[in-house]
């Protein structure tokens, strides 16, 4: 099917007030992120080229692709507001273009943000949120949380790692044990002084340690000055947060899910979770893209103001909805795969219902 002058006055209109709303959006969050953040840029000497393109260049697209559904939802309700307010709606449809037809340019448009938003959570906001947390690192998160005490981890199944004190700044962890338990009963345990991150060979280093092994009954003991080990932990895993997920590509964020199986912590499911976020939420545009032609396609009292609050209104009660279940998922209560596509079911419903209700 071609596409007509129609078809792309619709996408050209689409896809200005999408771009206008990003623009605002984007002067907005920074101006108040700014304000947030000046006194730790001015108190660690940031150089303002660093923060305007290691942090800010960086921190954005995330911020925006994050949003990008309620940015489509808000921009159709507007450009199409207007365009109804305008009759040039009714004089579309009065031409033969039957409603379904209307919906082409829209739904080509919001398959185009769809694919964007997918490649940047896939590839583009990782790399560049790998700058960000260096930023963040060097200039705005506070230095105690670099250093920790009474960690205790199981860093694979029967493997429980204890340190008194961890340093981040230096890769070093103090008074450290680390245990194997195997059908509940201990089998062997290594005590270590300290133990040091050799970032060449990403192996620890362990100094002034002895082990006991239990051999057929047998209590045997080591001892040495420096013992290399192949530990399946980094430094950074001590204090990964939450939102430092950002950073992983599909296939890094694979490898976080087979490790933290491997592990047997608990959190596998925010880290499956994740990964099939970053395939709903491209789709939801799509549904949303339907929900706002529909509710504002037609010519209301209230006119584009009424659209606009009835459009934030189902922007902010979907983003409710979306962390609803996300928080469910990523806990385990509800299996990760069902918790993004619930959301999308239930908000894909109520398009078709609109969609239908709008042909009457």
């Amino acid at each position: 099917m071609r596409l007509t002058k129609i078809d792309y006055y619709i996408i050209k209109r689409f896809l200005g007030a999408f771009a206008l709303a990003l623009g605002l959006f984007t002067v907005i969050i920074m101006v108040f992120d700014l304000s947030e953040k000046i006194d730790d840029f001015m108190r660690n000497d940031a150089p303002f080229s660093e923060i305007i393109f290691n942090y800010y260049i960086n921190w954005i697209p995330f911020l925006l692709n994050l949003f990008s559904p309620v940015f489509v939802f808000i921009s159709v309700i507007f450009f199409t507001s207007k365009m109804s307010q305008n009759s040039e709606i009714v004089a579309i449809l009065a031409s033969g273009v039957s409603y379904r037809r209307l919906l082409l340019p829209y739904i080509l448009t919001a398959i185009f943000l769809a694919l964007v938003s997918f490649s940047l959570f896939a590839w583009v906001i990782p790399k560049a949120d790998k700058t960000r947390v260096v930023f963040e690192n060097k200039y705005i998160r506070d230095q105690q949380h670099y250093s920790a005490s009474q960690i205790k981890t199981q860093i694979s199944p029967g493997q429980i790692l204890s340190i008194r004190n961890f340093n981040f700044s230096d890769s070093v962890g103090f008074k450290v044990s680390l245990e194997q338990v195997e059908n509940g009963r201990l089998v062997a345990k290594l005590y270590a002084d300290r133990m040091i991150w050799n970032k060449k060979t990403k192996s620890w280093r362990m100094q002034k340690w002895w082990t006991r092994e239990f051999v057929d009954g047998i209590e045997i003991i080591e001892t040495g000055a420096v013992l290399d080990t192949l530990i399946p932990f980094n430094p950074e895993d001590f204090f990964r947060k939450n939102d430092d997920v950002q950073m992983f590509n599909l296939s890094e964020l694979d490898h976080m899910i087979a490790s933290e199986k491997m592990r047997g912590t608990g959190h596998t499911f925010f880290y499956v979770t994740e990964k099939y976020k970053r395939f709903a939420m491209p789709l939801a545009m799509i549904i949303l893209t339907v929900i706002g032609v529909s509710v504002s396609s037609k010519k209301s009292r209230g006119g584009i103001g009424l659209n606009l609050g009835i459009g934030l209104l189902v922007s902010f009660s979907f983003l409710i909805v979306f962390q609803f279940f996300l928080a469910y998922g990523s806990s385990g209560s509800l299996h990760p795969l069902l918790a993004v596509i619930f959301p999308n079911l239930i908000f894909g419903i109520i398009a078709f219902i609109m969609y239908k209700l709008a042909q009457k």
